[in-house]
């Protein structure tokens, strides 16, 4: 049976950049479960739609969320990349210590009832 998942690898890592800016794009492609070149390809494509910032920090990227952002679905109620976050995060702090990964070092998702 083929594996699946309800977010796209475009939702996943910008899920996974707003918990950890700081990210490369090996961390985001391990993470993600995606080649290193989906990765920065995702993260290019995020960039170009103004989604994410790129901040240099010394020879490392930052990277920072505009929350306000619509997600491009075309549905009946725009919501917000904050929303999904949001949702997806059920209220969590992404700065609270706790890594959000599952024990195979992929991103974890927290499931209501979990």
């Amino acid at each position: 049976m083929a594996s699946w998942g309800f977010l796209t690898n475009h939702g996943l890592v910008l899920t996974y950049l707003g918990r950890y800016p700081d990210s490369t794009g090996l961390e985001i492609a391990k993470a993600v479960g995606i080649t290193e070149r989906a990765a920065r390809k995702i993260v290019a494509d995020l960039l170009a739609e103004s989604y994410i910032e790129l901040e240099k920090v010394g020879r490392r990227n930052r990277y920072r969320l505009d929350t306000a952002l619509p997600l491009r679905h075309p549905g009946r109620r725009t919501v917000t990349v904050g929303e999904l976050l949001g949702l997806l995060w059920h209220g969590e702090d992404p700065t609270d210590g706790t890594d959000g990964m599952d024990g195979g070092g992929r991103l974890s998702m927290p499931v209501e009832g979990s």
